[in-house]
């Protein structure tokens, strides 16, 4: 049986992984969190991971909450950077493949095309360059690590876009969303399934470096509003606006569609829509809410 470790286990890819594992019956996982196993005390990564044979590891740890972030730089460093620095060392050490999830935030929205894995990056926020942080670590420690980006992830657990837009439209009458912000929503569900079943090629090919993973297609907030909206079947007014009408402390990317033609080729793969898995998921999340 392989083994494979997987922290932040319980955030949204996390939950997901869990749900999928059955269907995995090759491997045998142990999934921790925080307070179980402190991912930026190195001593303490290592000690876990010595002597555990595991197969992989599966880093779903991350600071993710943006705007805080420009506030709490230290800890976000701390987790996005030298956290997961840690992870890849004891894996390298240990001979576990590591897998690591970074972000579309990396990058300023200065594309005007998909971007593809070695456009250079350049933050505009404290998550953005933490995150950056972590990719150049985490790849200076273990340069087989399997890197793979992605961009607005969503699920049917924890918290985000999905849930607030579902509660705001029963809340209120109106709403105004973003629309000058483009990307790809992608459900975390999908990116857990493509990490899953990447493994073992990822191990035997000895494939490593940086791959961008999304749905397929390209939204701005305020088109994948108004599809929560129309999946959910309520009525709210939704308008949009520009960024600039809603200021927040972060700086967000305009441009964040990321180029997939790589992940595909190396591991052919094929990518849902991101519309058709907004219903997948809608699914589970409106009758979790009935």
């Amino acid at each position: 049986m392989k083994k494979i470790l997987v922290t932040g286990a319980s955030g949204q890819l996390g939950s997901e992984i869990k749900y999928l594992s059955s269907q995995y019956s090759q491997y045998s996982f142990t999934y921790t969190d925080a307070s179980e196993l402190d991912i930026t005390d190195a001593a303490a990564v290592m000690l876990a991971a010595k002597d555990s044979g595991y197969y992989a590891i599966i880093n779903c740890a991350a600071y993710t909450a943006v705007d805080k972030a420009e506030s709490d730089k230290d800890r976000a460093y701390l987790i996005n950077a030298t956290g997961a620095a840690n992870l890849a060392a004891a894996a390298a050490a240990t001979g576990a493949k590591f897998v690591h999830v970074s972000t579309d935030f990396i990058f300023d929205g200065k594309h005007s095309e998909p971007i593809l894995e070695d456009d250079k990056p350049n933050p505009l926020s404290v998550y953005g360059a933490s995150k950056l942080g972590g990719e150049t670590e985490v790849l200076k420690a273990n340069p087989q690590t399997l890197l793979v980006r992605t961009s607005w992830v969503y699920s049917s657990y924890g918290a985000n876009f999905v849930k607030t837009i579902l509660r705001l439209c029963r809340e209120r009458e109106s709403l105004n969303v973003i629309f000058d912000q483009i990307g790809t929503p992608t459900y975390a569900r999908d990116l857990a399934a493509f990490i899953l079943s990447a493994l073992d090629t990822a191990v035997e090919q000895k494939i490593g470096g940086i791959f961008h993973y999304s749905n397929e297609g390209v939204a701005s907030w305020y088109d994948f509003a108004v599809a929560i909206r129309d999946i959910a079947g309520l009525s709210t007014k939704i308008s949009p606006i520009e960024t600039a009408q809603y200021p927040t402390p972060a700086v967000r990317p305009k441009y964040s569609v990321l180029n997939k033609g790589k992940v595909k080729k190396a591991f052919g793969i094929q990518i849902p829509y991101w519309r058709e898995s907004l219903v997948s998921a809608m699914d589970i999340i409106l009758k979790e809410q009935a």
